[in-house]
């Protein structure tokens, strides 16, 4: 006999996963994750949406998207409250991830562990080019990650750098077509 009896014994666990959604402003990050998080929800699987206590840019208790798409979030100011969430749910989202402290990756690992789709929505990088936060730990650990690009608006081509258009040198700035701009590589640096 080529096989035992426990060869074809599968587990009674879900298998869980992380997906990073990442690009620059104006990209499509938040209207890919409300999509997937829809989606989800359309198959009746128990969803959770969360989003930094500090973005309050469109609403305190929705994830909205520039496109004026939205779906209801829990605010958090840290990321060890995700893992408060009720057992039954099985798709995570997390919107802004940039702004969340550097434990985010091990939350999301947790969760995933436990048998949950964790999908994850934010930039990559600063309006410096430089990695944002808790993204590129995420995106190293994910088991899928899809980069979006917006259109720069100084020539056409895809963009993935969020420019600043204002003076202000803070990493942190919530702002929207007023502070920032898309802008491909070249335009970006002035090439």
């Amino acid at each position: 006999m080529l096989f035992s009896e426990h060869t074809f014994i599968q587990k009674n666990t879900q298998v869980g996963s992380i997906e990073v959604i990442c690009g620059s402003m104006f990209s499509g990050k938040t209207e890919e994750l409300i999509r997937r998080m829809k989606r989800a929800q359309f198959a009746k699987l128990p969803v959770e949406i969360f989003k930094p206590a500090i973005d309050i840019r469109y609403s305190d208790a929705s994830v909205i998207s520039h496109d004026k798409n939205s779906i209801p979030s829990t605010p958090i100011s840290h990321s060890a409250a995700i893992l408060l969430l009720s057992a039954e749910t099985k798709v995570v989202g997390i919107d802004e991830a940039q702004f969340f402290d550097d434990e985010l990756p091990h939350v999301c690992v947790q969760l995933a562990n436990r048998g949950v789709r964790v999908i994850v929505a934010g930039l990559d990088m600063d309006f410096k080019g430089l990695p944002f936060g808790p993204i590129p730990a995420l995106m190293a650990i994910a088991e899928h990650v899809t980069k979006v690009h917006a259109v720069c608006v100084q020539c056409g081509a895809p963009a993935t750098y969020s420019y600043r258009i204002t003076s202000n040198e803070e990493r942190v700035l919530l702002g929207e077509k007023e502070s920032y701009e898309p802008r491909c590589r070249s335009c970006y640096f002035g090439l």
